[in-house]
């Protein structure tokens, strides 16, 4: 099973990444392991996470959330489907 997570840091900045591991990831961007990003705004918070069977379909929707507005990543956070359709069918 591999993930993809959002972090919240604490400057309220998002990080959006993916692991096979999400306890262990988690710990890492915790204990200053994780991201270059995550290194200078600890602690962070698990926001959101989606499951996935394969690394490849982690990845792309990794991707696909890391060209995401602020707006948008938040609605999707706070499960506001209404907001991201909106959000999704403004930026097509």
């Amino acid at each position: 099973m591999y993930f993809i997570y959002i972090l919240k840091c604490r400057d309220n900045s998002f990080y959006v990444g993916s692991t096979s591991d999400l306890s262990r990831r988690l710990k890492e961007h915790n204990t200053n392991h994780g991201g270059a990003h995550t290194k200078l705004i600890t602690p962070v918070t698990l926001v959101h996470q989606e499951a996935f069977e394969t690394e490849s379909k982690a990845r792309f929707r990794e991707k696909q959330i890391k060209g995401w507005s602020r707006k948008k990543k938040q609605a999707l956070i706070d499960g506001n489907k209404e907001l991201l359709v909106s959000l999704s069918k403004s930026n097509s």
